[in-house]
């Protein structure tokens, strides 16, 4: 009887290791990562400047509003511009409470291939073991990461995203290991995200991910911190609310060119690793060429950006991705650099605009110009819309936008559905 019961036991084991190993996992949040420079924390030109945030024996408790929920989660770390090893001590998943405070029961501790503890090669990306963790559509999740290393005294780079993107407080503990921990001791806050890269839950295998890849307007600059104002933020409430289950990956970077290198590898450089690599990637909507015309020392011509979009194209379907391309919105008279917005990148921005309308290369065209242009001088964000720079969005243009994408271009089915490639 004893013997019956064990192989009953071990079958149902494998029963359901069986089904663990067949899940869908899609991404649910993810952000693009830079390289923080070892010159930066060393201190370099600009003196004045506050110190680069590093970390010694400390834990990140980093914050991450989830598009979709589902039945497992993990995270995926990168030290994708690191040039040495990174250790990490441990690692945990939670659905946050409050502030830096997690709701107990929820905490998972992460392993990577069973250990609690593991080493990310340079340049390499970790996935986490799946944890068993239910979390519900537009959660707040707290991922814990704890470095057992001194970031200052490594000449390896940081593999970041920048406060004025990321816009979402995280917080780094006192001295230890406080993974999992209800409260997390804290000794500091931040605007940036380290090393994180994404979170992935298992749902049925219809469910896709649209990837929002562009620049500054993508990422959600000059939206309130701790809002969740981003466009695709809200593209992902509307999704749901239209009862199609699709998760929506933020993988937007501020000053990203399409063409060239500027603070970020270019969109066509870093494509594969934020977009094509996704897990459970279906769409992606591309927004980029604003930062090419606004560029001085090169700016793009229509003839550029139409090839570099070409490309991204090309790449997407080979992937059986649907790609969707975004109208560049107006500039006019913004004060971000001196001479960023010009006649030239003006006659550029509308034939761009005019080819992406009417050439059908791309699968779908979502008209943001459309929604943000100023009715009296359609080269200028109108003001209702206008964060105070003119060239980015307030909440309520991210809104705006976020709310004119239509949802029946992710819709698989009848039922509602979404889809996967």
């Amino acid at each position: 009887m004893r013997m019956r019961i064990a192989i009953v036991a071990a079958a149902f084991v494998a029963a359901a290791a069986s089904v663990h190993a067949q899940d869908h996992f899609v991404g649910t949040w993810g952000t693009a990562l830079v390289m923080r420079p070892v010159a930066a924390a060393a201190g370099g030109a600009a003196q004045t400047a506050a110190p680069p945030l590093n970390f010694n024996n400390q834990t990140l408790r980093q914050i991450v509003r989830i598009s979709i929920g589902g039945s497992r989660v993990r995270a995926v770390f990168s030290n994708a511009f690191g040039t040495a090893p990174l250790a990490i001590g441990g690692a945990a998943i939670a659905i946050r409470d409050k502030g830096a405070t997690v709701v107990a029961s929820s905490s998972r501790k992460l392993t990577f291939s069973g250990k609690p503890t593991t080493i990310i090669p340079p340049g390499a990306v970790l996935l986490s073991d799946p944890a068993a963790l239910a979390v519900p559509d537009l959660a707040d999740l707290a991922v814990d990461l704890y470095l057992t290393g001194d970031t200052a005294e490594s000449m390896s780079p940081v593999s970041h995203h920048t406060g004025n993107g990321a816009l979402q407080t995280s917080y780094v503990s006192t001295s230890g290991d406080h993974t999992g921990a209800t409260e997390l001791p804290v000794a500091t806050t931040t605007l940036n995200y380290y090393f994180l890269s994404r979170v992935d839950v298992a749902v049925p295998e219809q469910v896709g991910t649209i990837i929002a890849f562009g620049d500054s307007i993508t990422d959600g600059s000059r939206s309130t911190p701790d809002t969740n104002n981003r466009w695709p933020n809200h593209l992902a409430k509307k999704l749901l609310a239209s009862g199609l289950r699709m998760a929506v990956v933020n993988e937007g970077i501020g000053g990203n060119r399409l063409l060239s290198d500027g603070n970020s590898q270019s969109a066509l450089a870093r494509f594969d690793r934020d977009v094509l690599a996704q897990a459970g990637a279906s769409h992606v909507i591309i927004l980029e060429g604003i930062n090419d015309l606004g560029n001085r020392a090169s700016r793009a011509t229509v003839d550029d950006l139409i090839a570099g979009h070409r490309q991204l194209i090309a790449r997407a379907h080979a992937r059986g991705l649907k790609a969707y391309g975004v109208t560049i919105t107006p500039f006019e008279g913004t004060t971000i650099a001196p001479e960023y917005w010009s006649r030239e990148g003006e006659m550029a921005r509308q034939a761009f605009n005019r080819w992406l309308r009417t050439s059908h290369e791309y699968d779908a065209v979502i008209d943001f110009e459309s929604v943000l242009r100023d009715g009296a001088e359609p080269t200028k964000v109108a003001p209702k819309f206008s964060a105070p720079d003119h060239l980015h969005p307030n909440d309520a243009g991210y809104e705006a936008l976020g709310n004119a994408v239509d949802v029946s271009l992710f819709r698989r089915s009848a039922t509602g559905a979404g889809g996967s490639r």
